[in-house]
């Protein structure tokens, strides 16, 4: 295999700076692991809960590097044939109609049939093509979605960057895709998946962090508003919910908040809304109401003491 080409010559810091022009607010440890796998040439695994932000890395890091983002979205059942390639057997079977009008001989039929121009490539094959753009960046998202047959093959595709297609051989990477690979631990994954990969735990933000994501990404929110919003959510972190809100879900209340003409937060409000940040009837019930309205009081008494 080629000698892979670092993706990434920059520092530490430089990389912070790099992921916050694409709005992502990342703390050192994420941006370290991040430098080290580009520099490495190495998969990064990234876990952590719903709506933190693993995602966004990947899509953020292909817009800044200037490279094609591939994303692989996994799901239970998932197989070579969605993810790495397959034949297009109805151009096939056309192919077939009219050799046989035209009397073509078997052995250039079975030449044609399985010529390039009838594979379909699938996420991991074109992140295995050559671009001129350079190598791309292939998200495998949401790897604990699929089964664990998936996750032995995908071990294989990492170890070397190639796949094999009985049909037309061995296909390699010219150089390393920037490889992704996030999991929101609905199951653990393989130890000899991970160890092929730098590791990163994507937590939750502390508060300051999280309001700056806030003010860059809905700045349209009333200071004020923004800062209790946030504040809420993270109170709400600290309850015994079913799921707890992601930064995701911070954005789409402020956002929803916002588009109410709210310009501070009430027990009112909440009750509007509070769908927008909770995703269970579970969740909704048990703060709704006069739980609500203890941490609204609760964030206000905080606020006051600053």
């Amino acid at each position: 295999m080629v000698e892979p080409v670092p993706a990434w010559g920059g520092t530490v810091d430089e990389m912070i700076a790099l992921l916050a022009e694409g709005d992502y607010l990342a703390d050192r440890a994420l941006a370290t692991a991040v430098t080290l796998a580009l520099k490495l040439a190495r998969p990064l695994f990234l876990e952590g809960e719903a709506g933190v932000g693993k995602t966004e890395v990947a899509k953020v890091l292909a817009r800044r590097l200037g490279r094609q983002l591939i994303r692989l979205q996994c799901y239970d059942g998932l197989d070579v044939a969605a993810a790495v390639y397959e034949w297009n057997y109805p151009r096939q079977m056309l192919e077939i109609r009219l050799a046989e009008a035209t009397a073509a001989s078997r052995e250039t039929l079975e030449t044609e049939l399985f010529a390039e121009r009838f594979l379909i490539r699938r996420p991991l094959l074109r992140a295995l093509s050559p671009d001129p753009a350079g190598p791309p960046v292939l998200l495998i998202d949401e790897l604990d979605r699929a089964d664990e047959p998936f996750e032995a093959f995908l071990l294989e595709i990492l170890a070397d960057y190639q796949v094999t297609i009985p049909e037309l051989g061995t296909i390699r990477a010219p150089q390393p895709p920037i490889t992704i690979i996030t999991s929101n631990r609905t199951r653990e994954i393989h130890d000899a998946l991970k160890r092929r990969c730098f590791y990163a735990w994507v937590d939750y933000p502390d508060a300051a962090r999280e309001l700056a994501i806030v003010r860059r990404k809905a700045g349209g929110a009333e200071h004020r508003l923004a800062e209790e919003a946030v504040a809420f959510v993270q109170a709400l972190r600290g309850q015994r919910l079913f799921k707890a809100p992601g930064v995701a879900e911070t954005l789409d209340w402020v956002n929803a908040l916002t588009a109410l003409g709210c310009t501070t937060l009430d027990a009112e409000a909440i009750g509007d809304t509070l769908g927008a940040v909770l995703k269970y009837q579970e969740d909704i019930a048990r703060i709704l109401g006069a739980e609500s309205e203890r941490l609204l009081a609760d964030v206000r008494a905080e606020r006051s003491l600053r």
